[in-house]
């Protein structure tokens, strides 16, 4: 399991490292000004691997374009950062993506809860792009929250599992005792979702829960 901090600011790269991060990722829908420059600093700046991620309205970010103007957004970064955090809306750029050597986390933001039947499905599709599949949806009760622990369970490995909202968030803290492999965290004052912990909140749980 490794902890990412999401960046809102990419001002906050150096601390997040401090702070115990394993990975960061640049949040580039919300970030303001030269997207190349901030990915280059960041990469002088840290020694953790960078994920870099265009989220769309669609999903929760900033960004409305289409999927050739998100390619022209990301392609000068590419030297800077690790991996490339892809929307199925998005996955005709993976091939070029993955030809540079970047690893692709092929993500999906449900604001509802999948049934397991959907969320298998749902997996495979990601995974036929993407290196690591991350699905995110909305439990509405507890019976959604024991399905998902068990699909994260049962899933082929790599696999990121997580939640919208801060109703459960306490599935933030869960999943990964399951085999979710990341664990999205913030850093400084704006979180780039709601219910996230913070780096040193999740550094604590780790060590406390000996995950």
């Amino acid at each position: 399991m490794k902890i990412v901090a999401a960046l809102t600011d990419p001002v906050n790269a150096v601390l997040a490292q401090e702070q115990g991060a394993d990975m960061i990722e640049l949040r580039l829908d919300l970030f303001e000004g030269d997207l190349a420059g901030h990915a280059k600093r960041c990469r002088q700046q840290v020694t953790l691997p960078i994920i870099a991620t265009l989220r769309s309205g669609a999903e929760g970010g900033r960004y409305f374009g289409n999927a050739d103007e998100w390619m022209k957004q990301l392609a000068p970064l590419m030297p800077y950062v690790d991996y490339i955090d892809i929307e199925q809306r998005f996955s005709d750029n993976a091939p070029a993506i993955r030809a540079v050597g970047k690893q692709v986390i092929a993500s999906s933001h449900e604001g509802r809860m999948l049934s397991l039947t959907e969320l298998f499905h749902l997996e495979r599709n990601l995974r036929a792009f993407g290196d690591i599949p991350k699905i995110i949806v909305t439990p509405q009760n507890e019976d959604d929250l024991i399905d998902l622990i068990s699909f994260t369970a049962a899933a082929k490995k790599p696999i990121c599992t997580g939640v919208m909202g801060s109703q459960y968030r306490q599935a933030r803290a869960i999943l990964p005792m399951f085999g979710s492999e990341l664990v999205y965290c913030s850093v400084g004052a704006a979180p780039t979702a709601e219910g996230q912990f913070t780096v040193e909140e999740f550094v604590q749980l780790r060590n406390l829960l000996g995950m």
